[in-house]
């Protein structure tokens, strides 16, 4: 594993939580919302994969993506085993939130150590900020409050919230109902104002419609026009950073369509865009990609189900195997993640996990029976 390289303008410095000698980008003393504000205006789009736990948002962090979206629905089957249809609270969520950012800046240490007695050299990794779930805010203005102080305090860099009737439910499972316009904007401006006053003026804000597919609203039910309607009426609020429509398919012309009315009276209006596990994308001749997406003015792009489809997939595929070959169904997993033309870290859970850091800080803060004496000499050839 080699140090990977670090920009000019992201000058690695020292840290009061590593050894000496030992250092991490110096953006880890930007705030979150700061530092994705830096990126939404430097980058053509930010991509952030969808997870749901820190060991997920640990894997997008070291494979050097530039954010993470911690998603609602993932976070309701990897964490209650159901659907998203507003059955978890805005403490659980938040509180699964928090873990993640604290669990990222933990990472960025760990990695920065490497592991010097295995010869595995320092990775100076980019803490990407946090981009989380509201849902509809979990009940009234006050709901929105509680949650919002609870986001920016753990640190979160942005967050979404939607304009459904509670409880809500996914943006595509059928049955939407809307709130007012005026309640959505309370919301929005309660997010703000809570984001204000703990001293975060950067706290980006996205706010949602579903109303390109709603069943019930207070106004009259017109589709991609109430859509329109509603985006460009929160946008007159100035409160939200970026706007995102919720499309119940793939069409690219929807997607077309709703920027482009958005943006004959918000030209320099920013989306973000659901490119959505719930497509069958590969069954689409033509698939929008994020660069086509970017130029559209979409600056924040995220697949929200993308781990859970990951797991699902990689876990039965080994659950599988071992109940048709027993022992040897792991060993095949195991010769797939030490291959020398691959890069899993977690096929070391000790060095993943941050061991050899721990070891290095637990001897120099004198903890008991941390520190390298304490290794057992083993094999590597043997054990990780």
């Amino acid at each position: 594993m080699s140090t990977v390289a670090v920009s000019a303008t992201d000058q690695l410095v020292a840290s009061a939580l590593l050894p000496e000698g030992f250092k991490v980008p110096a953006s880890r003393f930007i705030h979150p919302s700061t530092r994705m504000r830096q990126l939404l205006d430097s980058e053509p789009f930010l991509f952030g994969p969808g997870v749901y736990d820190p060991m997920g948002a640990e894997l997008v962090m070291y494979y050097g993506f530039k954010a993470v979206y911690f998603s609602g629905y993932s976070f309701a089957i990897g964490h209650l085993g159901t659907t998203d249809m507003d059955l978890y609270s805005n403490v659980e969520i938040a509180d699964a939130a928090r873990r993640t950012v604290s669990a990222l800046r933990k990472f960025q240490l760990t990695m920065a150590v490497g592991d010097p007695e295995k010869g595995i050299a320092p990775k100076h990794l980019e803490i990407p900020p946090v981009i989380v779930d509201m849902d509809g805010g979990y009940g009234n203005i006050f709901n929105v409050q509680r949650t919002t102080e609870l986001y920016v305090t753990a640190g979160v860099a942005a967050a979404h919230i939607e304009d459904q009737v509670l409880p809500k439910r996914c943006g595509h499972i059928g049955g939407k109902a809307l709130i007012p316009v005026s309640e959505m904007v309370g919301k929005l401006r309660m997010a703000r104002a809570v984001a204000t006053d703990l001293g975060n003026d950067d706290f980006v804000i996205i706010a949602r419609t579903d109303g390109l597919s709603a069943v019930d609203a207070p106004e009259s039910l017109r589709h991609m026009e109430l859509a329109v309607d509603r985006g460009l009426r929160y946008l007159d609020s100035g409160m939200p950073d970026m706007l995102w429509c919720e499309f119940p398919t793939s069409d690219r012309g929807a997607v077309e369509t709703f920027s482009e009315q958005i943006k004959k009276r918000f030209p320099d209006a920013r989306f973000a865009f659901n490119w959505s596990s719930s497509f069958k994308w590969f069954k689409d001749p033509n698939p929008m990609s994020f660069a086509e997406l970017g130029e559209m003015g979409v600056k924040f792009i995220f697949i929200t189900l993308g781990a859970q489809h990951a797991e699902g997939h990689g876990l039965s595929v080994l659950l599988q195997a071992m109940s048709a070959e027993q022992q040897d169904g792991y060993i095949a997993l195991q010769r797939k993640e030490f291959a020398p033309d691959q890069d899993f870290p977690t096929r070391s859970h000790h060095f993943f996990s941050g061991v050899p850091y721990h070891h290095l800080v637990g001897k120099a803060y004198d903890a008991a029976r941390l520190g390298r004496e304490f290794v057992e000499t083993l094999p590597e050839d043997r054990v990780v």
